[in-house]
């Protein structure tokens, strides 16, 4: 396994980070998305840790709570040995103040959520979404609080846009608030979003980031091509995240033809392929059996070349957004975008 600093803490995680959505639901979404019962977890997570991985990540919405009790049980005497982090902002109630990142939910989520894990600390404490009603500094204070209590040691932030990481960022520099030490966000060669805007801010802030559905609900797994596609998993019941099939379908050739010249699995070169990125400091495997978790522990193996970057980097480039392609930015991410303006403006006419 390998590890690496958790954004700007001196906390180092291992690159792959045991993602726990896949725990607890018998029934709905959370049955498709996993359903695994506490056997099945203290398996997984035994192996994961095993394996090298000393990186857990889930939240309090997952199995509505319920991933946060199998979770910790699943730890038990090795909670000590793990980086393990949690989420809130979710609906966990049907009260008005049991939803968002106010300080009334924070405080009260944070305590439900230590209960469940079984520990008295949380490594990592992220907003798990943005709140428009709650004033910034009402939640970095409140997760400030927590920092200076012990009951929390860093705190991120999930799915946020890159404005609103940079306004919390400067919120905490101003009133000298925790700072987010990490962004957790999905990211997938079919789903390269964060590259125009959120990868440029995390390396100039110093941000690390957690990559969450990296194989894009299955699309990459290998269970999916051109000229076949599953009759199982999740993806065929719950198609999220959204993707282009063309695309996808045209990244999925790429990848099955390197990984039959490393003789690897089609998952294990779209893993590796984060993992070559120093911009990525954890990808999140959530697994359902442990095939799938010893599938995707090979990716750490995965020497890709400069030129499997290349046709890789090629197939699932996304298209510059303004103002990018106008001044110029992140060139090295959009290898038809220069400052050549006789390209940049070339009439089309």
């Amino acid at each position: 396994m390998q590890y690496q600093q958790l954004g700007h803490t001196g906390t180092f995680v291992s690159r792959l980070c045991l993602g726990t959505m896949t725990f607890g639901g018998s029934g709905g979404l959370y049955g498709v998305l996993g359903g695994i019962d506490q056997k099945g977890a203290d398996t997984l997570v035994g192996q994961a840790l095993d394996a090298g991985i000393n990186f857990v990540d889930t939240a309090n919405v997952y199995a509505v709570g319920e991933s946060e009790i199998i979770t910790g049980k699943a730890l038990g005497a090795k909670r000590k040995d793990v980086i393990l982090a949690t989420k809130v902002h979710g609906r966990m109630g049907k009260g008005a103040n049991q939803v968002g990142i106010s300080r009334t939910a924070i405080n009260q989520q944070v305590e439900d959520s230590l209960k469940r894990l079984g520990t008295d600390y949380i490594d990592l404490y992220q907003f798990h979404g943005f709140d428009s009603v709650t004033p910034m500094e009402e939640s970095l204070r409140a997760m400030d609080d927590l920092v200076r209590s012990g009951k929390v040691r860093y705190i991120g932030t999930s799915n946020w846009a890159a404005w609103q990481i940079m306004k919390g960022l400067g919120v905490s520099a101003k009133e000298g608030f925790e700072k987010f030490a990490t962004l957790q966000a999905y990211y997938s060669l079919v789903g390269r979003d964060l590259e125009h805007e959120i990868v440029p801010l995390l390396e100039d802030q110093n941000v690390g980031l957690m990559t969450w559905s990296p194989l894009a609900g299955g699309v990459l797994s290998g269970k999916f091509s051109r000229n076949s596609r599953a009759n199982e998993g999740r993806r065929t019941q719950f198609n999220f995240p959204p993707v282009d099939v063309d695309l996808a379908y045209d990244v999925i050739d790429v990848l099955q033809g390197i990984a039959q010249k490393h003789g690897v699995t089609v998952a294990q070169v779209a893993l590796g392929w984060q993992l070559h990125k120093s911009y990525v400091t954890t990808v999140i495997i959530g697994v359902k059996n442990e095939a799938q978790l010893k599938d995707n522990l090979g990716a750490v193996d995965v020497k890709l070349t400069p030129e499997d970057l290349a046709a890789i980097d090629a197939v699932s480039q996304p298209t510059p957004h303004y103002p990018n392609w106008m001044n110029g930015q992140n060139t090295e991410r959009f290898p038809g975008t220069t400052r050549d303006w006789s390209v940049v403006i070339k009439p089309t006419f």
